[in-house]
């Protein structure tokens, strides 16, 4: 027996063994059948934390949703073709709990968007497997197509992937040189509208908080925030760009490193992302530097946590949920298409949420307390 065989045969086995149900998904997420069926259906004043939750049991139990359409031509003996979305967890420095919130706003923009078109949509979270590992499952999966998230992947995991044969879209990542379908977020427009505020605050020194975890989109907002910089006349100190770890406690731990060795401190730094910029400001809060008084903080995502913060976060905002409606929709001219189709590669433009958090300098600025404590370490 082949490895593709035993693990068809596996997921058979586990399927005969246990169907899993609106119950099931309560009773994993800790609320009410009546709370999961609302989530599940768009419906209902649900908080955000609740849904996340639901969503998240749901993508733990691989639970199909049987999303009925009444009259829909394509349905046929009681089911509906199947989508089948891919959760891949590579490394969980980005695809983790931090970032439950983006996710299920795919989910919820696919959900709306299979249904509409005639679909059953699954969720199959895969942690720590290989490409081909993920491959495999899907040699035999009986899904009409396939959308993965490519947060975490390189170009060779995309490639195994597109190999496969299916039709498949990668969202959350985008490679130029890849024949392969991509809906993800335009970081270039992103990156420009910021940095054009920033200069239009005032501001003179501006730094950039990148990460050193490999993802794509965190290296093509690095990249764009050089390109810009120059396109807009602001000069780039390499002293005003930090590199840390994309969780919130690698990014504390990091920043507080680096202000105990002593940096000197740019007067506001756009972060790689919103969870970036929380453990960015926890760590000069604790060295006695004010946001935006000392040092401003932008981010990037529009998490929820960002607009309650005080002072509250500005960052930019990218609809996920329609990200995940463009998904299904490329997904489906690909299965119903009669010939082969050229890739379709797709960016959704971003919105700049302006908060407090990068109030422009009024008064020129002193030095905030992590550069004067290393000038005093260096005059000791």
């Amino acid at each position: 027996m082949t490895l593709i065989e035993a693990l068809e045969d596996t997921r058979r086995a586990m399927t005969e063994k246990k169907s899993f149900t609106i119950r099931d998904i309560a009773t994993a997420a800790g609320v009410s059948p009546a709370t999961v069926s609302l989530v599940l259906n768009g419906k209902g004043e649900i908080s955000e934390l609740t849904r996340v939750r639901v969503l998240e049991a749901a993508a733990r139990l691989n639970y199909v949703p049987r999303l009925a359409r009444p009259g829909a031509a394509r349905l046929q003996a009681d089911t509906l073709p199947t989508i089948r979305f891919l959760k891949i967890a590579r490394h969980g420095h980005t695809v983790n709990r931090d970032h439950s919130v983006f996710i299920s706003d795919y989910i919820d923009g696919m959900s709306a968007e299979a249904m509409r078109r005639g679909y059953a949509l699954e969720v199959v979270s895969h942690e720590g497997q290989s490409a081909i590992a993920i491959a495999d499952t899907l040699a035999l999966a009986p899904v009409s197509g396939i959308i993965a998230l490519g947060t975490e992947m390189a170009e060779s995991d995309i490639r195994v992937l597109q190999g496969i044969g299916r039709p498949i879209v990668f969202i959350d990542t985008f490679f130029d040189v890849v024949e392969a379908n991509f809906v993800n977020m335009n970081n270039e427009d992103a990156v420009h509208q910021v940095l054009a505020r920033l200069r239009q605050q005032g501001f003179g020194r501006i730094g950039f908080v990148a990460s050193h975890v490999d993802t794509t989109n965190f290296r093509l907002r690095q990249a764009a925030f050089h390109r810009h910089m120059a396109r807009l006349g602001l000069g780039v100190d390499p002293g005003h760009i930090l590199s840390v770890e994309s969780t919130l406690d690698g990014a504390y731990a990091d920043t507080v490193a680096a202000l105990t060795r002593g940096i000197g401190l740019a007067d506001c730094y756009f972060c790689t992302n919103d969870v970036i910029a929380y453990g960015f400001i926890k760590a000069l809060r604790e060295f006695g530097i004010r946001i935006p008084e000392d040092v401003g903080v932008v981010g990037f995502d529009n998490l929820p946590v960002g607009a309650t913060m005080d002072p509250a976060l500005t960052t930019i905002d990218v609809s996920k949920r329609k990200i995940g409606n463009l998904a299904v929709t490329v997904l489906d001219d690909l299965i119903n298409a009669a010939e082969p189709q050229p890739p379709v590669k797709i960016l959704v433009g971003a919105r700049l949420v302006a908060r407090l958090s990068d109030r422009g300098p009024a008064d020129p600025r002193p030095a905030p307390q992590a550069v004067r404590r290393r000038g005093i370490a260096e005059n000791a």
